[in-house]
C-alpha cells in the first residue's frame, strides 16, 4: 500500500496512511502528561497538513491548512469520532502523486 501521510503523537507513535478508527486511537491516547497533540502530514513534500492539539478543558482543538488551496481552518470540538471523520474525509481529498485528482 502507498504512503500518502503519516501521523506522529508527541509522544512517538506514528502510523502511515491511518485508517478513522486508527486516527481515533491516536486521539484517545492524548493526555497532558507529555502526549498532547497529533500530527498528520504528507508523505511527499506537499505543503499541507492537519493536527489535532489537547486542550486543557479536555477538548481538542483541530487545524487542517493546505496553502496550494488556500484553505486554512481551526476549529475545537469534543467529540473523537467527529474529528477523526471529518480528518479522513479532508484527507482524502488532498492531491497525491501517482493518484488522479478529483479537482478540474
Amino acid at each position: 500500500m502507498a504512503d500518502f501521510y503519516d501521523a506522529d503523537s508527541e509522544n512517538g507513535d506514528h502510523i502511515a496512511d491511518p485508517s478513522e478508527d486508527a486516527l481515533i486511537m491516536l486521539l484517545e491516547d492524548l493526555d497532558a502528561d507529555g502526549n498532547t497533540f497529533v500530527t498528520i502530514n504528507p508523505a511527499d513534500d506537499s505543503g499541507w497538513y492537519a493536527s489535532v492539539s489537547l486542550l486543557d478543558d479536555g477538548g481538542y482543538e483541530v487545524e487542517r491548512a493546505d496553502p496550494d488551496h488556500h484553505q486554512h481552518d481551526l476549529t475545537t470540538s469534543t467529540d473523537l469520532a467527529a474529528i477523526a471523520k471529518d480528518l479522513t474525509i479532508w484527507l482524502a481529498a488532498r492531491d497525491y502523486p501517482g493518484r488522479p485528482t478529483t479537482r478540474s
